[in-house]
């Protein structure tokens, strides 16, 4: 997710991503290859960053070697308006009833207010009553979510499900960004987050993802056309006018909480 300053009179945005000034950071050289592979799977091509072995494109989504080399189809690809879509790949309910999310965090200030965001967020899911249930764990964890420090506008990442049904199975969270506390607002703005992280790894791709000038502002950016292989799948039921309060736009206002909405709930619902 990012998040994106505008001008003085208009209130900051985000996404999953930030914009910072505060110095330069060097990134790698992503090869004309790559950056093909990455756009014939539907994905934008625009800000990728190398992250170890992995890609990270559209502000907070990985994608590894293995992913760019893939070619999934479907029969009811379309591409987004502002509904709530998701990925060709979900979490399976029968092999993972149970998700387990762990923290292992890399930051001892930011221990408390991750901690407390992470349980928030497992409530959340847990009261939509879903097929799958959350459960935080120590040890064997599917998802965890671990701490980076980085000068970029990366609030946080994950990725999409394998195709053997398993859950991405890391979630980043930038503490450049965050504060340490644990008053209500700063848990339930780190919950959110780490919410739309999670949704990620179980198949969501971002409500807005046909224009993320949408939710973040700029000039319109489509995060993935309808003639290629990932595309988005359209869930049933969710509108095809705009929807500003989704927990999957792309971007969100400092110390929002993004709740989900009547909208995301069916969606949670119809795949969960």
């Amino acid at each position: 997710m990012k998040k994106v300053f505008v001008p003085f009179a208009i209130a900051c945005l985000s996404a999953l991503t930030l914009v910072s000034c505060k110095k330069d950071v060097k990134e790698d050289a992503i090869s004309s290859e790559t950056l093909n592979q990455i756009q014939s799977l539907g994905f934008s091509t625009d800000g990728v960053k190398k992250v170890g072995a992995d890609f990270l494109v559209e502000g907070d989504i990985m994608l590894s070697q293995k992913d760019l080399q893939s070619r999934p189809t479907t029969p009811t690809l379309l591409i987004a308006s502002e509904e709530q879509y998701r990925t060709f790949n979900l979490v399976s309910a029968s092999k993972h009833p149970v998700i387990k999310v762990a923290l292992n965090n890399s930051s001892s200030q930011h221990d408390a207010a991750f901690s407390a965001s992470l349980d928030e967020t497992i409530r959340r899911y847990n009261a939509e009553n879903l097929t799958v249930t959350f459960q935080r764990v120590t040890t064997g964890a599917d998802i965890t979510v671990v701490a980076f420090y980085e000068v970029s506008n990366t609030l946080g990442s994950s990725g999409f499900p394998t195709s053997t049904g398993d859950p991405y199975n890391e979630v980043r969270m930038n503490t450049y960004w965050y504060n340490t506390g644990t008053d209500a607002t700063n848990t339930n703005y780190i919950a959110t987050i780490m919410t739309h992280e999670i949704g990620h790894c179980i198949g969501f791709r971002h409500t807005d993802y046909m224009n993320r000038a949408y939710s973040c502002g700029g000039r319109k950016s489509n995060e993935g056309q309808s003639n290629t292989g990932v595309g988005a799948v359209l869930i049933p039921g969710t509108p095809s006018a705009a929807d500003p309060n989704s927990f999957m736009l792309a971007c969100i206002g400092s110390n929002v909480n993004r709740y989900f909405n009547a909208n995301d709930k069916i969606a949670l619902a119809y795949l969960y």
